[in-house]
């Protein structure tokens, strides 16, 4: 017998049952690492410097990046802004896709209509919906605001109004985003054994009671997907903001991915800085998501 190269030694070893799932996976551990893992790093250390979008040589400043965020007023106005955002449009997104998910999720023509339409808005680039929203809120042009004259004798503009602009801009992002949870809760719903409804009905439950009792507890790990994901992008809302109010008025809808743009990408281009925000913005998303996957866990432990 001829005894097997190197090489082929190698691919045997590598194609075998217990390693070949590694080869499956690499194509993805490969683009997370170039895409994230090699910019958190960049960004770390870019944030030790005082480096600026014109790339001059800069100068090594340690944590003097980490130490002026603290005394920032601006920055903690956008982390305010922006936990108010999360806080208030997670829950609704997942409330508003969780109630219609349960109603349309049985596989009729009119329900799949439903679905369909409602998923629409997630294919449409957020920027060009903040556009459209702009305009129609505008208050020379938006047709909102004509209506609100017609009331009140003269136009409001929504967006420059400090009480009016972040529900607003929750509105637009809830509007735009819940149909992709929704898609999300109604698999996570049909893939719920059919014999537990059928069970609970001889036992005289109604509607309600299968819903609490039986739909949610089973649907707890979908939920714990769908949230940890809507969390993170809550966090980094940006294109909504920018198109829309710009960070204004008085600040009051700056969140804290406008504000590293404003600082790293326009006057004083303080790139340093910038990358400074983004490393303390990591931390607390890490953080809560972390914190937020463990009691989710045990919750789903306690449900099994």
């Amino acid at each position: 017998m001829e005894k097997s190269s190197p090489i082929k030694k190698k691919i045997a070893k590598w194609t075998g049952k217990d390693r070949v799932g590694y080869l499956f996976i690499f194509p993805a551990i490969l683009v997370l690492f170039v895409f994230t893992i090699v910019p958190l790093i960049i960004s770390f250390v870019i944030s030790l410097t005082n480096l600026d979008i014109f790339l001059a040589w800069p100068d090594f400043v340690g944590l003097d990046n980490f130490k002026r965020t603290l005394a920032d007023e601006r920055v903690w106005n956008a982390f305010k802004n922006t936990f108010y955002y999360v806080v208030i449009s997670v829950p609704i997104q997942l409330i508003v896709a969780l109630v219609l998910a349960y109603w349309l999720y049985k596989p009729t023509k009119f329900n799949k209509l439903c679905r369909s339409v409602f998923y629409v808005p997630v294919l449409c680039s957020f920027t060009a919906i903040g556009i459209l929203f702009n305009l129609i809120l505008n208050s020379t042009v938006g047709y909102i605001p004509y209506l609100i004259s017609l009331v009140y004798g003269e136009p409001i503009a929504l967006l420059s109004e400090v009480k009016f602009a972040m529900p607003i801009i929750i509105f637009i992002s809830v509007w735009k985003a819940f149909g992709k949870t929704l898609i999300i809760l109604v698999a996570g719903i049909n893939d719920i054994p059919g014999t537990y409804f059928e069970a609970s009905e001889i036992d005289g439950a109604s509607k309600t009671q299968q819903f609490f009792h039986i739909t949610l507890p089973n649907l707890l790990p979908t939920i714990n997907f769908t949230l940890l994901t809507t969390i993170i992008g809550a966090f980094q809302v940006f294109d909504v903001v920018y198109v829309t109010t710009g960070g204004g008025p008085l600040y009051k809808t700056e969140t804290m991915v406008q504000y590293i743009y404003n600082r790293g990408f326009s006057d004083p281009y303080d790139l340093g800085y910038a990358s400074a925000m983004c490393i303390e913005l990591f931390f607390v998303i890490a953080v809560i998501i972390l914190i937020f996957k463990g009691y989710m866990e045990r919750k789903i432990a306690k449900n099994m």
